[in-house]
């Protein structure tokens, strides 16, 4: 059984890990209660109207929500220009061939399922592979759709300058309904991101055991010496020390 050394590497930053963490609780609550918002259930009550304004608070949570991801955004966007190599908005685009390479491979044996003749440790990424740099991309966009026509939606009724300022977007689209349909549709790309998202995120701790799901925890992933023959450059300012690397055995 051939045996590789493997070494603790500083991946995700604090900020990235903090950004993650609440994107994940503010697409949650934004679904559930844009749902709810979308297809209000009948409350069956005999008690007065006053004291059964639940529809309410769900609005007033779903609004809060949409606030803290906006500003969340906002903060992640300027961290993709101060952040390590793996945070950077560099690495979102590919920009030579090695990263098309790497995009080939992920279509083979992620999408494809195809096995490798002569597997090259290289191809496997210490960031995001650029497959997954090109979602998030995408993702982006969609999350910019979603805070336009949210706030779009939200503008008429809001009192605070900053729905105000996309006041615009609702008669430039043709009205309320195309905009609830889009903002609609949009929740649902971002779910079937979701399951996809967490899907390969296990299958690739499964196969390749570096630590992939707990990387978003501890920042650290565990990389093949082999992989580290080129150097991953870091901050010294941000990193924390490398502990030295012990050797595992692969399966």
């Amino acid at each position: 059984m051939r045996t590789r050394t493997y070494k603790r590497v500083y991946v995700w930053e604090l900020p990235v890990r903090i950004f993650h963490w609440v994107n994940v609780l503010c697409l949650t609550t934004l679904a559930i209660t844009g749902f709810i918002i979308a297809d209000p259930p009948a409350l069956m009550s005999s008690a007065e109207a006053s004291e059964s304004y639940w529809f309410g608070t769900v609005r007033f949570i779903h609004f809060a929500a949409a606030y803290i991801f906006f500003f969340n955004m906002i903060l992640r966007v300027y961290w993709a220009f101060v952040g390590n190599r793996f945070a950077s908005w560099k690495a979102y685009f590919p920009r030579d061939k090695k990263m098309w390479r790497n995009l080939w491979h992920v279509l083979r044996v992620d999408i494809l399922l195809q096995n490798e003749k002569n597997p090259d440790i290289q191809n496997i990424s210490v960031g995001h592979n650029t497959m997954a740099a090109l979602s998030y991309l995408a993702l982006f966009v969609i999350a910019l759709v979603q805070v336009f026509t949210g706030f779009g939606l939200y503008s008429s009724m809001s009192g605070w300058w900053l729905a105000d300022l996309f006041a615009w977007v609702v008669p430039f689209m043709g009205g309320d309904f195309i905009v609830r349909t889009i903002h609609h549709a949009a929740t649902w790309l971002f779910i079937l991101f979701t399951l996809i998202h967490v899907y390969l995120v296990f299958y690739h701790d499964w196969l390749e055991g570096r630590g992939e799901v707990s990387s978003m925890f501890g920042g650290y992933k565990f990389v093949s010496k082999e992989r580290m023959s080129k150097k991953v450059p870091n901050r010294t300012n941000v990193k924390p020390p490398v502990i030295e690397p012990e050797p595992e055995t692969t399966h």
